[in-house]
């Protein structure tokens, strides 16, 4: 079983009330392919140019992550500067697009027997071109942001009727429907065709909505918050990286999916960058599962 994710590979440069970083690699093909390869064969789909450290190449392939879909192009690595005024919102210093804003994924020969599909946080019309050229994934799941809902709104439309799931956080589908109400604007979601609807609340942790359920997750409690960038590309790639080896959408595999994504979002989020995520073991993973499970059954003591 196996996963692609198309998304951005980038450099970025972050500065939190913890400090600084600069031009650390990151991208939502990033992140979600090093949270899902802790459960799953990675396929990852992005571009990078002339300048992209070789360093971070073997970094991705250090973790068995397949980059036959990884193109280098002439020119500079997309680029991201941003500070975290608190940390549900950054306000973005500059972005230098490069060899990004060319970007045309292609999916390779070699991809096409992955069961699994994760469209990243990029322009809607480039997850509807990939999404054209492929048509035998089990499980198709989008991600999206505010910049795309203000800006092209239909083409978001036209991706999440197409999908199966859909990741998205509170401020960006009260935006995209209209709705105050988060699980009212769940609904519309669902209207259009997906099966489930993934809120990410960030510090809240997340609600999955489908037609006759609910189910609530928590964050998962970390001792000290360093750098949010990233976290719901994490949380989308535990998820799915988990669902990848899964016999169908059956609703006790995703409530397990998410508490597993919750689990790498909270490890993303307390380090820069990626280092807390490329470090971690399985073992790790399900020990801190299992404390998410205990913790809302009210099986365990406390902290």
């Amino acid at each position: 079983m196996s996963l692609v994710i198309v998304g951005s590979v980038g450099l970025d440069t972050i500065t939190t009330a913890k400090g600084s970083i600069c031009e650390a690699l990151g991208g939502s093909a990033v992140y979600g392919a090093l949270a899902a390869c802790n459960f799953t064969d990675v396929h990852l789909v992005g571009v990078v140019g002339e300048d992209f450290p070789d360093e971070h190449i073997k970094l991705l392939k250090d973790h068995k992550i397949i980059l036959d879909g990884l193109y280098q192009e002439t020119g500079k690595t997309f680029r991201w500067h941003g500070v975290y005024e608190d940390w549900n919102h950054a306000t973005t210093l500059k972005t230098e697009l490069n060899v990004f804003a060319e970007f045309c994924p292609d999916i390779p020969l070699s991809y096409k027997n992955c069961r699994s599909l994760l469209l990243g946080n990029i322009h809607p019309e480039l997850q509807l071109k990939v999404l054209n050229s492929v048509s035998h994934y089990q499980f198709l799941a989008c991600d999206t942001m505010n910049y795309w809902i203000s800006i092209c709104p239909d083409k978001v439309t036209e991706v999440i009727r197409r999908v199966h799931i859909v990741f998205i956080n509170e401020d960006e589908i009260r935006q995209f429907t209209n709705c105050d109400d988060i699980y009212s604007a769940a609904k519309k979601i669902l209207d259009l065709g997906p099966r489930y609807v993934i809120v990410k609340r960030g510090e809240y942790g997340s609600v999955t909505v489908t037609r006759d359920n609910y189910f609530f997750v928590p964050a998962y409690p970390v001792s000290e918050v360093i750098d949010p960038t990233g976290a719901g590309d994490s949380f989308a790639g535990g998820f799915m990286g988990y669902m990848a080896n899964q016999d169908g959408l059956a609703w006790s595999s995703i409530q397990t999916g998410i508490r597993y994504g919750t689990v790498m979002a909270a490890l993303n989020v307390s380090a820069f960058s990626v280092e807390k995520i490329t470090n971690v073991d399985r073992k790790n993973l399900d020990d801190m599962k299992q404390e998410l499970v205990d913790w809302t059954s009210g099986a365990h003591d406390g902290l």
